[in-house]
């Protein structure tokens, strides 16, 4: 029953609604004849991660120039750069075999081509808002449509020569807002590309165009009906001097689906897969948490029961005196100990405790906002800027909470405590990300992000997340301390010598690995989406593994706690921490294996890229959940010594 209750929570969530556009995007009606544009995106490649500015390939540009299109700072944090495009589209007027431009192919242009087409880079192609999907026909001669990734901007064929893809026709679905008036909606949009050698009629050549459009019409394609592969007879081949006249046409189709379900196929592509996976990451995950907690409760139920009414029992003196042996062993030996701060970076430790609470709460909003809505693939950058502002605005969290611990180790210099707090991670993180920057930069990518937006970035981080730190900080030293149930001694307990498998390293090591296997499904979406242009939009379901994943690591935490407890080692600050902590350990390395499913490229700046990337993500998940073992053994190893009663 509580298995069809989280289900039913779940589907709510996860199914797309027709509720979708509902925070803040405005539908656009066209009139008939009214001008559709057509923007254009940067060029993209699963294989190299760099994306290219559209127009610094031979492709046909406006005759005023392109016009960079409105953008938010989290279309340019993710290498989005959208500009106008010469393409001439109006509402239901159809056109076929509409010459574009021509170009001539000189050393650097050829070269250019050939490289992006080995690379396999793809072109992005918008309109109202809406990503073009791409139309392709298989071996067995079925037509696919996929809506994520654009289109390739050429092909290698049998003889491994690279082909560019000249000719498009663009496929676009309207639907009629009221039926019998005038106003039309764009829900749909699709792209063929083809590659053909064009020919003019009558041996002509090319001779530009006058006031009334092209003068000599083409005999490779019909401007009376629509292009198909039948048309090709000469793929358009890559070669210095070679002209290319790129040209397109264009079709509309009334469709039944609604505005604000325009994007339901986008996101629910092989929908019936998809789901059941996802399911079965849920069952698997649910499995993990109810065998975990089955554990826990026969620690805490009957292990720990059992040695808190031994410790505790004064009424009968034949039988203490008769199992004194008892009190020779346990955890109840090292109460003068056990809150002993740690020898090892007591300061460090404090700050990424606090940095972890910071990551653990934005990252729950920022689910939260995507699951109900608010943070849609619509509203382009949005998710990139809400986590932007969600990190910056948490610092106060990360203040309190480290300033918090710190005092309770009564630790010194406070003011260096909340200085590292407020730069460690995010100093660090910036410094690789301008790095990066740099390295794109310096290569010609679009996704070098302008010194303009840095900067707003660095004032975001200085002026706002410092300031929250600061202030957390002081509300976290001016509070009480938090007290302890026990009085810790001025000698440390010598620790005994530990069995090979009661050895701190083996559990900080293989703990991690059941968090991990609760969400290890999940993530190959979050992968897939994050570093092959998919659309991910499941986020019911990612709330909910997010939430497992934390439960598991804080019963992973509780668990191997309360063991090394039980062999007198006392030292389970740190321990903590990394037994909770090194599920990074393993999504890191499922990061490596994971790589190869991006056919990648020899380009040194792909694997900087990824791996760069990969090693901070897993250092923030590090981080995470590292703090929620931490604090969840923090409140247990309190709870449990609080309940003894100690001379």
């Amino acid at each position: 029953m509580m298995l069809y209750k989280i289900a039913a929570i779940v589907a709510v969530f996860a199914a797309p609604s027709s509720a979708f556009y509902m925070p803040g995007v405005k539908p656009q009606t066209f009139m008939k004849d009214a001008e559709v544009e057509l923007k254009v995106n940067a060029l993209t490649s699963i294989r190299t991660q760099v994306p290219r500015d559209y127009y610094k390939l031979p492709f046909c540009q406006p005759a005023e120039g392109p016009k960079m299109a409105s953008e938010n700072l989290g279309e340019f944090l993710t290498g989005n750069k959208i500009q106008s495009s010469p393409y001439v589209i109006n509402m239901l007027r159809e056109s076929y075999c509409q010459i574009l431009c021509q170009k001539t192919l000189g050393k650097n242009e050829g070269a250019a081509l050939n490289k992006h087409i080995y690379h396999s880079y793809h072109h992005n192609w918008i309109i109202d808002n809406l990503p073009g999907a791409a139309l392709a026909w298989t071996e067995e001669g079925k037509r696919q449509k996929h809506y994520a990734g654009g289109f390739p901007i050429g092909y290698i064929d049998d003889e491994n020569q690279k082909k560019v893809y000249n000719h498009v026709n663009i496929n676009i679905d309207y639907h009629q807002v009221v039926e019998g008036e005038d106003g039309y909606r764009v829900v749909a949009f699709a792209v063929e590309p083809y590659s053909t050698k064009h020919k003019f009629s009558n041996d002509y050549v090319w001779d530009g165009v006058n006031s009334e459009g092209y003068r000599k019409p083409l005999e490779s394609c019909s401007t009376n009906r629509l292009f198909t592969n039948d048309d090709v007879v000469e793929a358009q081949g890559i070669a210095l001097g070679e002209n290319i006249i790129y040209s397109y046409g264009v079709t509309w189709s009334e469709s039944d689906v609604e505005w604000a379900s325009r994007w339901d196929v986008y996101l629910s592509e092989d929908h019936m897969v998809s789901a059941r996976v996802h399911w079965y990451s849920i069952i698997n995950s649910i499995l993990v948490v109810l065998f975990l907690s089955g554990l826990v409760a026969n620690v805490l139920v009957r292990n720990l029961r059992k040695d808190i009414a031994t410790y505790n029992r004064t009424d009968n003196i034949d039988e203490l005196e008769k199992d004194e042996t008892v009190d020779e062993t346990g955890w109840k030996l090292i109460h003068a100990d056990v809150f002993r701060p740690p020898t090892t970076l007591p300061m460090i430790y404090c700050v990424f405790v606090g940095t972890g609470v910071q990551l653990c709460v934005a990252g729950f909003w920022a689910i939260a906002f995507s699951a109900v809505g608010f943070l849609s693939p619509a509203r382009r950058g949005s998710l990139m800027t809400a986590v932007l502002f969600l990190y910056v605005f948490c610092g106060i969290f990360a203040g309190y909470v480290s300033s918090r611990l710190h005092k309770a180790m009564n630790g010194q210099d406070w003011k260096k405590n909340v200085f590292l707090t407020a730069t460690l991670f995010p100093g660090s993180l910036f410094a690789l990300f301008l790095l990066f920057n740099i390295f794109l930069a310096f290569s010609g990518s679009s996704g070098a992000v302008p010194f303009l937006d840095v900067f707003l970035v660095m004032l975001l981080w200085c002026g706002i997340s410092v300031p929250l730190v600061f202030l957390g900080s002081y509300f976290g030293y001016r509070s009480k301390p938090i007290e302890f149930p026990t009085v810790t001694s001025k000698t440390p307990r010598p620790i005994p010598v530990q069995k090979l498998l009661g050895k701190p390293v083996i559990g900080m090591t293989c703990a991690g690995m059941v968090p991990f296997a609760a969400a290890y499904v999940e993530l190959f979406f979050i992968m897939t989406s994050l570093w092959m242009d998919q659309y991910y939009y499941v986020f019911g379901f990612t709330l909910l593994v997010y939430f497992i994943l934390l439960i598991t690591c804080a019963e992973m935490a509780i668990l191997l706690c309360y063991y090394q407890l039980c062999a007198e080692d006392y030292r389970w600050w740190w321990y903590s921490f990394f037994v909770s902590g090194s599920t990074s350990i393993w999504l890191f390395l499922y990061s490596i294996l994971w790589f190869q499913h991006l056919e990648p490229s020899k380009l040194i700046m792909t694997y900087l890229l990824y791996y760069g990337y990969m090693f901070f993500i897993s250092f923030g998940v590090f981080l995470m959940c590292g703090s929620i073992g931490t604090l969840t053994c923090f409140w247990f190893v309190r709870k449990i010594f609080s309940s003894i009663k100690v001379d």
